[in-house]
Order: structure tokens, then sequence, then C-alpha cells
């Protein structure tokens, strides 16, 4: 996933050549410029270590999940629009049904059996560039216009697994890795996409959009590195999903959520041993339609004397 960073950074690039300041949008009156308020309804998918595959086109439909937003956007050149937005979603992921035990690439997942879902709650900045452009105000705002955006975004993640007496358990501070300290639950992000944008009637506009974020944490689904260190792991719950493994670093007979141990999976979960892929980091994309709310200018007329 390293090298998919290349594209919302030659996005953001794209984006501040296009929103450069010019003659054309230096002259756009203030009785141009104009706010919409919006709600979004959506779908929430992620890539990562529990999916079919461990790269960013990777992802289960299965999985998808929805999700809601809010925005505020501000208009302010004839192409250039930025938006702020507050999200809620929910991503999950389950190597019971995405691995196919008889895959020999996905069977390592499929014995892992890990699953988890994590509420994410996002609060984001975009700059938004309009394909086409509209130099007048909202009453001749054209009816079809294809746009970009990307820009930043933080979030607050809680990844939870599903427990033996069938209740969800926060896993952020278990250190089922063996890690020194839980991982951080707030996080930043790059998210990029694209959309259509449709004009309802005079004050309404209807769009439909899809969105990556390039996260910096390989812990939205609580798997990373490697299994843990003998020791590492002391409560019921780290053992069990940290894999089952107790203190001395041998199966406790309480069992966990690796699958198996015997034949080609009998060291499956030693210390030490693979658990995720940890070079690389997690993503989730959402995808959804918006409807938008033109709050009509208040334009004051000049004063003759």
């Amino acid at each position: 996933m390293k090298n998919i960073f290349t594209y919302p950074t030659a996005l953001l690039l794209g984006l501040g050549l296009l929103a450069a300041p010019k003659a054309e949008a230096q002259q756009f009156s203030k009785r141009k410029k104009y706010n919409s308020v919006g709600f979004s309804l959506n779908a929430m998918n992620y890539f990562g270590d529990v999916t079919p595959q461990t790269n960013f086109t990777s992802f289960r439909f299965g999985a998808t999940r929805p999700n809601v937003g809010v925005s505020i956007t501000r208009r302010f050149t004839p192409r250039v629009s930025g938006r702020l937005a507050l999200s809620y979603g929910r991503i999950t992921g389950d190597d019971s049904k995405a691995a196919d035990s008889g895959d020999p690439d996905a069977v390592f997942r499929y014995n892992r059996n890990m699953s988890f879902r994590n509420d994410i709650l996002e609060v984001s900045g975009v700059v938004i560039v309009d394909l086409i452009e509209n130099r007048n105000n909202y009453l001749k705002r054209p009816d079809f216009v294809p746009y970009v955006f990307a820009g930043v975004a933080g979030f607050y993640h809680d990844p939870k697994g599903l427990y033996k007496n069938g209740e969800y358990v926060s896993l952020a501070n278990l250190k089922t890795e063996g890690q020194s300290s839980g991982y951080g639950q707030t996080q930043f992000s790059i998210p990029f996409g694209g959309g259509v944008r449709y004009r309802i009637n005079r004050n309404f506009d209807a769009s439909l959009e899809i969105g990556w974020r390039k996260t910096f944490t390989d812990y939205l689904d609580d798997v990373s590195g490697t299994y843990a260190a003998a020791g590492a792991l002391t409560t019921e719950q780290q053992i069990y999903f940290g894999g089952g493994r107790d203190v001395g670093g041998t199966f406790d007979n309480k069992g966990g959520i690796t699958r198996t141990r015997a034949g080609q999976f009998a060291d499956f979960d030693t210390p030490g041993a693979k658990r995720g892929n940890e070079s690389d980091t997690d993503w989730y994309i959402v995808t959804g339609l918006s409807l938008n709310y033109i709050l009509t200018p208040r334009i004051k007329n000049p004063k003759f004397r």
C-alpha cells in the first residue's frame, strides 16, 4: 500500500495547481459566492489484513456497513469550494468469510480466524475542484458537474472483537500483539476521491461520491505484526484474541480464535510468528449519496448618493 500513497499526493498537487489564484478567480464577486449544507448516506468498506487479499484493491462486499454524515460547503471561485464534514460509520472484517480454506494463499488467514468491527467518527476538511466551472451565481450553475477532492481528516476509531460469550470487547488496550502500550485511537488520514453533482432545482443538488482514506495506522483491524512473545499476554481476553496461548507460550486449553494447531499449523501462532502484514497501513473507503441545500446568499444592494 505504500506505493498507493503517490496517488493522493499527486491529487493534492493537482488540486493545488487548479486552485491557484487566477484573474477570473480574483474577480469572482461576493454576489456569486454561496454556502450549502448537506446530508449524506454512505456505504463503508476497508482494506487491510482481514480482507480476501492484503492489497489496496481487495475488499469484501459482504462486509459493507452504513455511514452517515453532515457537511457545510463554501463556494469560493468558479471551480473551487471548501467543505467541512462530520461523519460516523462502521467497518468490519472476518477471516472466516473473507478467506477461502481451500485457497493455499488464504489458508493462513482462514486459520487465524480474526474478526472485528470498528466504529469510526471522522471530521474532515477538503478542497473540491469542479471540472466544469460556473462563473455565474448559484441560480445559473450547471446541471451536471464532475469533480475531484482532497484534504485532511482526523478520526477516532474503536476496533472490537466478538468474545466467546457473545459480547463485543474493545481491542485497543488489550495489546494482543504484545505491544508495550495500546495503539492510538485518534488518528489522521488523507481523504481523496471524486464524484458527480446534479442540480435538482433552484436550491437542491444531489451528489454521488467515492472517497478513499489513506490512514497512518495498521490497527483498524487490530492485526499488524507478529504473535505476542511468551508471557506478554496474561488476561483471559488477551489470550483469547491473541491466539489462545498462555503466559508460557503454550496452548492454554481454554481456546482462542485460532482454528487449529494440527498438521501444518502445529506452530501456527507461536511467539514471534507472523500475524499480519506490518509493512502496510489500513485504508477505508466511503461511497454514497448526498443531498445539499444551497443557502440563498444575502446580497446587499449598493447605496446610491
